[in-house]
This record gives structure tokens, sequence and C-alpha cells, in this order.
């Protein structure tokens, strides 16, 4: 069943039965990690919501694609896909005291483990400068970051792919601000997915290549070039 579908029949309860089925495989120290990630990621993000849902529904979704679908069965991918949006989000909440992005990173590197916070650090966005238009930052950021960071690649796949389908549930203004955003992101992440490098087999490079090009499509009938920046998303 996609992953939406379990979502929309079954709820948050259902998705974290599949993830807990999805990491079955794991040795057993890894599982206990990546159960002590969600535990983490479900407190951080308990008031949060994202349109109709729960936030933690996306970030279950985000780690059960990249295990079931991508067929990565990485514990330290498994906790950074869960907290890939804690610094961002909740640094001051992680970094106790008020601490910023450096502090809050430095917390998931002692309780996870270094290359899973460098992994989280890879796909959290940095302040944007003022005077800048902020979409040019947030494509020249993700553009970077991930060219250094193979594995940073599948988690933004995972994270891209559940973000536009959630696009489906968005209407009014945020809808065309939200497409703006990740229309001129799918070639970079397209040809960034289909490097040597990335750590996924052919078959899955393909079919996420595959998942881009819809995304393009659908994303042009939204968004219709620049506009005002992106002030939420």
């Amino acid at each position: 069943m996609p992953l939406h579908a379990i979502t929309t029949v079954h709820g948050e309860a259902g998705l974290r039965e599949r993830l807990a089925i999805e990491m079955a495989g794991f040795p057993r120290a890894g599982r206990d990690r990546a159960e002590q990630a969600l535990g983490l990621a479900s407190r951080l993000h308990a008031h949060d919501r994202r349109q109709h849902e729960p936030y933690v529904s996306h970030l279950l979704r985000v780690a059960i694609r990249i295990i079931s679908y991508y067929r990565v069965y990485d514990p330290d991918v498994a906790c950074a896909a869960l907290l890939h949006d804690a610094v961002e989000d909740h640094a001051s909440d992680l970094a106790l005291g008020g601490g910023g992005h450096r502090e809050a990173l430095a917390v998931l590197a002692g309780r996870f483990g270094d290359r899973a916070a460098s992994l989280v650090a890879a796909v959290t966005n940095p302040a944007y400068r003022a005077g800048r238009d902020e979409r040019e930052q947030y494509q020249e950021h993700v553009a970077a970051s991930l060219a250094a960071c193979p594995w940073a690649r599948v988690i933004k796949a995972s994270d891209f792919t559940d973000n536009a389908a959630g696009l489906i549930h968005t209407t009014g203004p945020r809808l065309a601000r939200l497409a703006g955003k990740y229309a001129p992101l799918v070639p970079v992440l397209r040809e960034l997915i289909l490097r040597p490098d990335t750590p996924l087999d052919a078959d899955v490079k393909s079919l996420i290549a595959g998942q881009l090009d819809i995304a393009a499509g659908r994303l042009a009938a939204i968004w219709h070039g620049p506009g005002p920046g992106m002030a939420d998303g």
C-alpha cells in the first residue's frame, strides 16, 4: 500500500507499525538507536502539524521510503531521516539553554553518532541572509550540500518526494509558493541522484528519476516562473 494511502487509512499508528516492520532487520543496537531517534522526533514535533496530519507522519514516511523503496538498511540513515527537520525546526529545544544549529547538532552527535548528525546537518537549511532571494539561497545550499554528501541525497530524495506528494493537500497562495520552491530543485536533485557515487542501486535511481520527472510536470502546472520569495514551507 502506498505510504500516503497508509496515512489516510491507518494514520500515524499505521506508519509507526510499518516502520517497526521495516526496521526489524536492523541489528539490535541499530534498531534501538533508530527507535530512540523516533522517540526524540516525536517529542520535538509533538505540537507540529503538516496540513491535515501530525508532522511526525511526514518523518515516518521519509524513513520508511528509504528502507522499503530505496532498500537502504542503514540505522544511521534511518536516524537522520527521522531527525532531518529537528535542528531546522527545534534547535533551541534540542540544545537546552537556547543554543543554535551547532549546539543542536552536537547533541545529536552525542546521542546518535557523528555520521547521523552530519547527515542531519547536510539536509538542514541555514539561516537565510537578508537582501538575497531566499529561494535562490535554498537552491544553492541544497546543490552544494548534496554534492558534497552522497548519503544526504538519499534522505533529500525521500523528503522531496514526500513534500511534492503532499502538495495535493495544499490550497491557496501557499500552494504556488511551495511549487516555486520545489520546481527549480527537480533537475538539480535528479542529476545528483543519477551520479555514480550516489549509494543506491541503479533501478532505485531510475525509480527516483522517474518520480522526479512526474513531479516536474505537476509542479510546472502550478508554478509559472519566479515570483515572491518563499517565506513559508
